[in-house]
């Protein structure tokens, strides 16, 4: 049984991205996706102290075939807390969550959808570690992290993810607009998946995507500090929400 999906809302949470929104904003735009399904672009700007806004402005201003809508944090309040400005504002039937950076490549909301269009799946998550897609080879405690992450979220969900803190995630938009989200920083990701696992009879699938990481020199923001937050989110919404 197939689906039909007339819309897909794109929420990207930025803070400091000046030199690379515009150029992911550009590979959305060249992404044609299955079914003719049309693109809503929601920037949610978390007070960026850069020239994120002024890029974005000039973007939109040259750019109206794109449907971008552009909202501002007044003060700093985390990736998380943007998320939940731009998933509350998103109007297609599903949801992808894209990071402002160039890590990973709109090329492939195809290839979250195809479950989706199949009419298999509530819930997609793409995966940087199956599949052969590029994988850009960078930090080796932070994949030994990732994976210890992921497979402590699997423990209590009972799920089978290889990618618990992949940011592309897509969502069926009623669903993830039902749940109270609370984490405003990188605990999004495992708050909103031990959530999800708890819900009845929804289907998650995971695809292999490619991923293309930064440096911290080249503006990589995620840190230890975040990954004992993460554990702690893991055991705070497993036992205790």
């Amino acid at each position: 049984m197939t689906k039909q999906i007339n819309k897909l809302s794109i929420v990207i949470p930025a803070y400091n991205e000046g030199k690379t929104i515009h150029l992911i904003l550009d590979r959305i735009k060249n992404v044609i996706l299955s079914n003719g399904i049309e693109k809503e672009v929601i920037v949610v700007n978390d007070c960026s102290t850069d020239d994120t806004e002024q890029a974005l402005q000039r973007y939109i201003s040259t750019n109206q075939a794109l449907n971008i809508q552009y909202f501002k944090h007044e003060k700093n309040m985390g990736k998380g807390a943007a998320l939940h400005t731009g998933i509350a504002r998103a109007t297609g039937e599903f949801l992808v969550i894209q990071d402002a950076d160039l890590e990973y490549d709109p090329d492939e909301y195809n290839d979250l959808l195809k479950p989706v269009l199949k009419g298999s799946a509530d819930v997609v998550y793409g995966s940087r570690f199956m599949g052969g897609s590029p994988h850009r080879i960078l930090f080796f405690w932070h994949s030994i992290g990732n994976k210890f992450l992921t497979s402590l979220s699997n423990m209590f969900t009972n799920l089978n993810l290889t990618d618990m803190e992949t940011c592309y995630k897509l969502f069926d938009t009623k669903i993830i607009q039902g749940l109270k989200l609370e984490e405003k920083r990188f605990g999004f990701e495992p708050e909103v998946t031990s959530k999800i696992a708890k819900l009845e009879n929804i289907r998650i699938y995971e695809v292999g995507i490619s991923y293309y990481g930064r440096t911290y020199a080249e503006g990589k923001k995620i840190g230890m500090r975040d990954g004992f937050r993460a554990l702690y989110c893991i055991l705070k919404y497993s036992l205790f929400k």
